[in-house]
């Protein structure tokens, strides 16, 4: 057995879908034999969670599994071990620099808030 890290995309449809389209990318950790067998998993964890529901004005919103849209096999799990990456261009890099910084803030904040919630 070996682990394999896949994305799986959603299309999220609010109402009657006239609005730009959204979509989810979801990074999953799945343990199997061989790609196939990943590969196969991913599928089967996508189908198991479409969803529908009614968003907060009542409106009907669908996640609807499109399909699995990469496999990646992971050699090994240590500490630190880049499992993703993506290049981005971005028109304003100072812009990308400063929404990056804030949101490392924000996510330090809350760790701290964890943490000593948990004390």
């Amino acid at each position: 057995m070996k682990w394999y890290l896949a994305k799986l995309v959603f299309r999220i449809i609010c109402g009657e879908g006239n609005h730009t389209a959204q979509f989810d990318e979801q990074l999953r950790l799945l343990y199997a034999e061989n790609e196939m067998h990943a590969f196969q998993k991913a599928r089967i964890l996508g189908d198991s969670e479409e969803d529908s529901f009614l968003n907060n004005d009542k409106k009907p919103v669908h996640w609807k599994f499109i399909d699995v849209s990469e496999i990646h096999h992971l050699s090994e799990l240590i500490d630190g071990t880049e499992i993703y990456s993506c290049i981005r261009e971005e028109d304003n890099a100072d812009e990308y620099v400063k929404i990056t910084n804030k949101r490392a803030n924000y996510l330090h904040e809350r760790c701290l808030e964890n943490t000593f919630e948990m004390s």
